[in-house]
């Protein structure tokens, strides 16, 4: 391939996990290029640890509190141009597949639970560096939907029923009708 770069098959599995700097949006900034769509998963220590011997680029961030151990992030890019992800968020009501002109959707969303498979790709050697990166492959998020929505995402999936003697005697006088333009 060119450059060097060599193209991996070894997959990692993570489920029910956590996910923070989410940017789907791919909105630039500090840390990031404008367009990179990017975010990242709070690994447990021990993933972590063996991740890290296998070459993933392994960050830990500094403990909030002193005491407290480094917490492992691993930064997952999000790429539609080579082999587009799979990405599916469930709610109560259904699983909606989001293709990539409404993957932003998932900035704004509060997750429940996260699955998903990434996939690394070993760059390298570029001006004698080299690393892996992880690219999402697929990812399933469940939508935490609170009580409120529940209750009237139930009330929508029930069909309106009339009863025979709710209905009125009538005539239909005018059945013609026009769409009237605000502000026209």
């Amino acid at each position: 391939m060119a450059g060097g770069m060599v193209r991996h098959e070894e997959n990692v599995v993570l489920e029910d996990a956590r996910l923070t700097y989410l940017n789907f949006r791919g909105e630039g900034g500090m840390y990031n290029r404008d367009g990179d769509r990017n975010f990242s998963v709070i690994l447990e220590h021990d993933k972590a640890v063996e991740l890290e011997a296998a070459g993933w680029n392994i960050k830990w961030r500094a403990p909030r509190e002193e005491g407290d151990d480094p917490t492992p992030i691993l930064s997952v890019s999000v790429n539609y141009s080579n082999r587009p992800p799979r990405i599916v968020m469930i709610t109560s009501k259904r699983r909606n597949h989001l293709p990539e002109d409404i993957v932003d959707q998932l900035d704004y969303v509060d997750i429940e639970m996260a699955d998903l498979v990434i996939r690394p790709y070993d760059w390298g050697p570029i001006n004698g560096k080299s690393g892996r990166k992880a690219y999402l492959r697929t990812l399933f998020i469940t939508i935490y939907e609170d009580p409120i929505e529940l209750k009237y995402a139930e009330m929508m999936k029930r069909p309106l029923a009339i009863e025979a003697d709710e209905v009125l005697d009538a005539e239909v006088i005018d059945d013609s009708w026009e769409i009237q333009q605000i502000g026209q």
